[in-house]
Formats: structure tokens, sequence, C-alpha cells
């Protein structure tokens, strides 16, 4: 109760800093789409997809004391696995291997002995001192991952259109186009993450990403509602003023509700575990684009619709009868009923 207490009635002018704001978001996303360049250069692929997406090998090896990175890759291209994925998983003596399936075997066979294969010739290396162990091997062929990355696109792709449709019979059109455009700018940003923090897309970092837009579409709504709300209580104020008013309003249950989910994040973060971690990630980046994407690019967006299309009188009209309707019907009191 003290945080609703310390940001209650504040006037903190949010919109004056969209020009910042802007000029730091398109520098973050250029920043990482440069980065995917880079990666689809050097790794044939912008995205780290997860062999549920490529199709392929995933070998989980747990020595008994550290190997070194360059011990193992060693042994991997030895094996005859060129161009395969090493990297340390968690503590120093996990690593997880990614390496592509050999043609005319069958995927679970080829998994076993692929992990057998690389485990000998690294016991051959390391000697007795330091044994190996097979802790996963896992196979998922190409087709079920090019199904997968299709179904994944297609889900984002539904979102925006069910948000949109939403959004346009909720509020009006210049609320969808602004909120929509808001989720494409989180999208943007956490590829552009993605990028950065190199991390592993797999089907949990997909739910993620559709956990980010639903959390930052629902900022978006709560704030655009508030000022649908004050439209019509302050009709002598500019846009401008009634997004500031609006943002302020909801800032108590805003900064309560992101702390929350941002102290939850960050306990998966820490606690949780390597196969939890890259979902983690995504969910404490989200708290942060979502916040700023329901702010500065919705009610940025918004404004400038409003500058190019401005409201006519009949749809200012509609609109404040629509939210004295709504007002009314929840100032109605319940009906009483009787045994």
């Amino acid at each position: 109760m003290a945080m609703l207490r310390i940001l209650h009635d504040t006037k903190y002018d949010f919109i004056k800093y969209w020009k910042a704001a802007a000029l730091g978001t398109i520098g973050f996303i250029v920043l990482g789409m440069a980065i995917l360049g880079i990666h689809a250069m050097r790794h044939q692929s912008a995205l780290n997809y997860s062999v549920e997406f490529t199709g392929g090998t995933v070998i989980q090896l747990t020595f008994k004391q550290p190997p070194g990175a360059d011990v193992v890759r060693a042994a991997v291209d030895q094996a005859g696995f060129s161009g395969a994925e090493v990297a340390q998983f968690g503590d120093p003596v996990n690593y997880m291997i990614k390496v592509q399936p050999k043609e005319g075997v069958m995927a679970a066979a080829n998994a076993d002995s692929s992990g057998s294969q690389i485990a000998h010739i690294l016991g051959q290396r390391l000697g007795a001192a330091n044994t190996v162990t097979v802790a996963r091997a896992e196979a998922v062929g190409p087709r079920v991952g090019s199904e997968l990355k299709t179904k994944a696109i297609t889900a984002i792709l539904i979102s925006f259109i069910v948000t949109l449709i939403y959004l346009a019979i909720r509020f009006e059109w210049r609320f969808g186009v602004a909120a929509t455009i808001a989720t494409m700018h989180d999208i943007l940003t956490t590829l552009a993450f993605l990028a950065m923090m190199r991390l592993e897309i797999s089907l949990t970092v997909v739910a993620a990403i559709l956990t980010v837009i639903g959390y930052s579409l629902n900022d978006t709504i709560i704030i655009f509602d508030r000022v649908r709300e004050n439209l019509r209580k302050q009709r002598k104020e500019s846009l401008r003023d009634v997004l500031n008013r609006s943002i302020n309003e909801t800032l108590p249950r805003s900064v309560l509700t992101h702390a929350t989910v941002l102290a939850a994040t960050l306990a998966l973060l820490m606690f949780a575990g390597e196969v939890i971690r890259p979902f983690s990630w995504i969910m404490a980046f989200g708290v942060f684009t979502g916040t700023f994407s329901s702010i500065y690019v919705a009610g940025a967006i918004l404004l400038w619709i409003e500058h190019k299309w401005p409201r006519t009188p009949e749809a200012e009209s509609k609109g404040t009868s629509r939210a004295l309707a709504e007002g009314r019907r929840r100032e109605r009191p319940a009906p009483v009923t009787t045994r």
C-alpha cells in the first residue's frame, strides 16, 4: 500500500520524451538486426534455432573434470561432425553438442551412436582420469522442425489479427492500429535481444514471446481504456494531456504488477536451471519492452494518427456515448436476491 501512496496523483510528463525514446528503441532494433546479419554470415542462420526447428541431434555430455571447449570441439570434428555447435551447459563439466543427422540412419539410432562415438573419442583423448558419460541424446527430424517453425509464425500472426479486430471493436480503429504497431515493436526488440544474447530458440522461447505479446497488450489496453474514459470527462484537454493523465493514473497498478512479474521471472532466471533460462530471459526483457511500448510506442502512434486523421464530431460522440453507457453499467447496483 505504501507504493500506492507514493505514486498517487503523479503528474509526470511521459510523452515529453517520446522522441528520445523513439531514437533509442530504433537504435536498439537496428543494432539487433545488424547482429542478426553477422550471425547469418558466421553460422548460416541468423537465429540460433534449436533442433526442434532445424532437425538434428542434441548430445549432452558430463565429465568428471572440466575438459575445455577446444578439446570437446576437436573430438566432435574427429568424429566426422563438421560444423557442429559445442557449448558449455551450466556447470563447467557439462557440455551440449548439436550435430546434423547422418543420412540413411534412423533418428533414434543416429542419436545414440553419435553420442557414443563422440564420448569414445573424448575418452581416448582425456584418459581414464577424466571419465565422460552421455547424459542425453535426442534426435528431431527436419520435417518436424519445419512444421513447428511454420506453426510458431502462424501463432504470432494470428495474435496480430485478433488483437486488431478486438481493439477496433472494443475502442476504435486508431487504438487498434496503435496497439498492433506497439506489438510489432515488442517482437522486433525481442528478436534484437535474442540476437544480442544468442539465445537458443525453442518451443519454450516461442511460448515466452507469445506471453510477452499478451502481457504488453494487457498493459496497453488498460492505458487505452483509461484514455477513453478521460476523453469523455475532460473534453477541453488535448489528447497529449489525456494520454499523460491516463498513464499517471494507471502508474501505481503498472509498477506493482511489473515488479511482481519481474521478481518471479528473476527467481526463475537464477534458480530454475538451464532448460528454463531462455524463457526467463525473454520474460524479464518483456517486462521492460512491454512497458516501454505501451507508453512511448502505442501512445506516440495514437498521437500521430490523431494528428493525421483527426476524429470527427460524430466519432467523438459515438465514443463518448459508448463510454457513458459502460460507466452507467458499472455503476448500476447489483440486483438483490431473496430466498
